[in-house]
Order: C-alpha cells, then structure tokens, then sequence
C-alpha cells in the first residue's frame, strides 16, 4: 500500500464514520474502485483507532461532563456535570455489543454483498430523510432519558448491516424520539466511542494476523493519523452543517452511490 493510498482510506473513514453515509459501504466499496485488495484486519485496527481518538479529542468536554455523573465522583448541583449521563451512554452501547457477538459471522459474510449495499443505502437515506422531516425538533439531550437510549441503542443495531450506517440509524432514532439535530448527532459520536473500543478489543482475539500484516507499518501509522485528522474535521463539519440544514443532501447521495453500486453489480 502506498502512503497516497493510506491517506485516501483515513480520509474515507475519518469522513464516512461521522456524516450518515455508512463507512463500512465505503470501505467495501473502495478497493474495488481502486482495483486493490483489501487491506486486512490491522489496517481495519488503525483506522478504527483513528475512529475513536477524533471523537474522545473532539468531544473532551463532554468526556469530563460524563466523568463527573459517576457515582462516586458525581456531586449535586455540580455546573460541570454533562448533559449525557454515563448512564444513557452504557444503556445506549449494549444492545449493539449483544447484537454484535450474535450477529458477527453473518455480518462478515452475508450482509457484504454489494446487492445488501443496494438495498441498505437507499432505505437508510429514506428513512433519515423522513425522520428529519416528520420529527418534532424540541428536544436536547438535558432531556434524555434511559428509554430513549435504549430505543437509540437498538436503533444502532441495525448499523452491523453494511450500508445501514452507524451514525444514522442512531441520528434517525434520535430525531424520531424528538431530539433537534444537534443533540442527535452529539449523542450519535458519544456513543459511538465504546462501541469502536469494543470492535478493536474484538479484533484483537485474531493476534496472530495483526502481527503478521501484509501493510507496512509506516502506511498503516499514516491511515491512523489521516483518520483521526478528517474524523475531527468531519464531526466539526457535520455539527455546524446541522443546525442550519437538514439531511437530504446525504439522503440524496446514499441513493445516488447504491444506482452506482448497482451498475457495477450489472456491470460485473
């Protein structure tokens, strides 16, 4: 892999992780574009650590806010404790750890097909679309409760599902409980940091293929930083572009990618 190509996979992933789009489509899709194989599991390892530095680093604010709601740290009337307890964070990341270990083989081999990719990306964009639009928009997340998590936990279930995408299927849960844009999104990236924890912790059970990478070290370091460089600009990007518009712009190109992907299929 060169360090051109190494750039170009963090800045996909870095990108596709946040905005509503499904990163897990876009990296299937990529080698194919680029007619290279795909880069294997420590490659998957350094983009995903990438992943979960932008959102700690970007949101460390909102870190220590939830630091302070622990139990034995927690203090009433505290004006630093956050807006999104521990709580809402642990119920919201346990239906997607349970479905996970359940669903993994299949996720892994069944739901990779490009005609899956079709069907996901179309349907995720319609439904975000629709939620963004039907959806009342009084709610913040000061207002949260642990029902909602867990409706938004389940919600991102459904992500496993290539083309799905992890950002909105809890984005679009959110917005369907009420939530404004903003407050969906932030508790979209908050909760999406264990579950990328727990993806590379379960990657790390295949230790003897990490160790045996067929990417050099220095291209996997540059997919890491490039990751992490576009993660933040993307979440930046995203939260300032969701308080003045909606979510058609990216309803719009799921479905414009899954008629290109669809071509490729008939092309094949």
């Amino acid at each position: 892999m060169t360090y051109g190509e190494a750039i170009l996979y963090g800045l996909v992933q870095g990108v596709t992780e946040y905005l509503p789009v499904s990163s897990s489509a876009h990296l299937i899709l990529l080698p194919k574009f680029l007619g290279t194989e795909d880069p294997g599991l420590t490659f998957d390892v350094f983009l995903h650590i990438g992943t979960l530095l932008a959102t700690l680093s970007f949101f460390w604010r909102d870190w220590l806010g939830l630091f302070r709601t622990l139990p034995f740290i927690a203090k009433p009337g505290d004006p630093r404790r956050g807006d999104v307890s521990w709580e809402l964070v642990a119920i919201a990341t346990v239906p997607a750890l349970i479905a996970g270990a359940i669903l993994h083989k299949w996720v892994s081999t069944i739901f990779r097909g490009e005609m899956v990719l079709v069907c996901t990306l179309i349907l995720g964009g319609v439904l975000l679309y629709l939620s963004d639009t039907l959806a009342k928009r009084t709610r913040s997340l000061n207002q949260a409760k642990w029902k909602d998590a867990l409706w938004i936990g389940i919600a991102q279930c459904f992500a496993l599902v290539p083309g799905i995408s992890r950002s909105g299927s809890t984005m679009t849960g959110a917005r369907l409980l009420g939530f404004d844009r903003p407050s969906s999104a932030r508790f979209s990236f908050m909760i999406s940091a264990p579950i990328t924890a727990a993806a590379i912790v379960f990657e790390l059970r295949h230790w003897d293929q990490l160790v045996n990478s067929s990417v050099a070290l220095g291209p996997l370091l540059v997919a890491g930083v490039s990751t992490f460089v576009f993660g933040i600009l993307a979440i930046g990007g995203l939260l300032k572009l969701l308080r003045r518009f909606g979510y058609l712009s990216f309803a719009i190109y799921r479905v414009i990618l899954a008629l290109v992907v669809f071509k490729m299929t008939q092309g094949a």
